[in-house]
């Protein structure tokens, strides 16, 4: 279960099985698992009271509600304070089978390499944008 109230609960000694956090899939009661850099087993995060907070709607959160979220987190590229956001939410950590750390290790580097590939074409896609509107103007002057 959630940690209640204000008691004090060392998050990282909750060890949580991923079907406990399956049973957490509504938005009266959503957690979510992601794995980030730095971390040797994904984290468990109740989001409930942040899914009507979340900058994206929390119908984005609930899509992976009581799963894996990992993918869609570093896909959209969120920011360093976002990941601190993340840090408060956190009640514990994923029960990892040792056969399966190193899959979701790769699994995690694969997401975040995607997002920063993806993040480096957006910004150049914006820079040319900017130059087809710049271009339009210039061109705009010189016809009056």
């Amino acid at each position: 279960m959630a940690p209640q109230g204000s008691e004090a609960v060392d998050t990282a000694a909750k060890i949580y099985t991923e079907e406990d956090v399956a049973s957490h899939n509504t938005r009266e009661d959503c957690w979510i698992i992601i794995s980030t850099e730095g971390e040797d087993v994904p984290g468990v995060y109740d989001v409930t009271q942040y899914l009507d907070e979340h900058p994206g709607g929390g119908e984005t959160i609930l899509d992976h509600a009581g799963a894996d979220a990992t993918d869609m987190f570093e896909d959209i590229g969120h920011s360093g304070s976002a990941r601190e956001t993340l840090k408060t939410l956190r009640i514990g950590s994923l029960k990892v089978d040792p056969a399966k750390a190193d899959e979701i290790r790769r699994r995690r580097e694969e997401a975040q390499a995607l997002a920063a590939k993806r993040g480096g074409l957006s910004l150049w896609a914006v820079a040319a944008l900017i130059a087809a509107i710049l271009a339009g103007v210039v061109a705009m002057q010189f016809r009056q």
